[in-house]
């Protein structure tokens, strides 16, 4: 079920135990070949899906577009919210909705900056919402080694405009592909084997050749579409698990 498609009434009557799905993805520059909406586009398709599968076990709100994304302002376009601000535009409306009673939450994330976000947000919410059961993910995380047996480049994890993402965009969105510009980024520059476990902010303009990562020119629409299938399944598994799951009585 889509919250913004039903009337106040058919929400009042839910049973609470439905799990409310939070997508929230971004709004930025992914390289020279795929368009700024990418992140939401891929998220949007993958909870469309779920949604489609589940019915009556969701209550999905809309995207959340505006992430965290301070990181990739050096291309123009970009646009970002700063972490207060992004941290309370996840929490506000799950809030509204714990307050209503719904007890089960899953934030599904489309972009890796917006982790530190949500992870915050849940910490906060769960302070004021002891007995509910809060969760959350970004969607590749439900299939990380399904997806990693597909990827035939050197990364078998998701980057930034990289096989990944640019096989999804060729299965749901190909029209947006800009197949002529499609362009390997490899490492992140200046970042040695011996730096690789060391947290460091990223400067997306500075530390990549056009703002993306990885190898792009593996990307395939039938492989995008391997992708979609084997995360949406994971996904609806994920739901299922969380709908059984004991509910605390504090």
């Amino acid at each position: 079920m889509k919250l913004a498609e039903l009337t106040w009434p058919e929400v009042e009557k839910l049973n609470r135990d439905v799990v409310v799905v939070y997508p929230i993805a971004a709004l930025e520059q992914h390289s020279r070949h795929l368009p700024f909406f990418t992140d939401s586009i891929l998220c949007d398709a993958v909870v469309n899906r779920l949604e489609a599968a589940l019915k009556d076990g969701v209550l999905v709100l809309p995207l959340q577009w505006l992430g965290a994304s301070e990181h990739h302002l050096g291309m123009a376009g970009t646009l970002t919210a700063v972490a207060e601000t992004h941290m309370k535009i996840i929490a506000e409306p799950l809030r509204c909705l714990l307050k209503a009673g719904f007890q089960r939450v899953l934030i599904i994330n489309g972009h890796g900056g917006n982790t530190d976000g949500f992870h915050l947000a849940l910490r906060q919410l769960a302070v004021e919402f002891p007995s509910a059961l809060l969760s959350g993910a970004s969607y590749w995380d439900f299939a990380s080694k399904e997806i990693a047996s597909l990827l035939e480049g050197r990364y078998k994890h998701v980057g930034h405009a990289c096989e990944f993402e640019t096989a999804m965009m060729l299965h749901v969105r190909p029209e947006l592909v800009r197949k002529t510009e499609i362009a390997d980024g490899g490492d992140l520059l200046n970042v040695n084997d011996a730096l690789l476990g060391i947290y460091m902010p990223l400067d997306m303009k500075r530390q990549t050749r056009q703002g993306g990562t990885g190898y792009p020119s593996l990307a395939t629409a039938e492989k995008g579409k391997r992708l979609m299938e084997v995360i949406v399944m994971k996904a609806v598994e994920v739901i299922k698990a969380l709908r059984s799951a004991a509910i605390s009585s504090q």
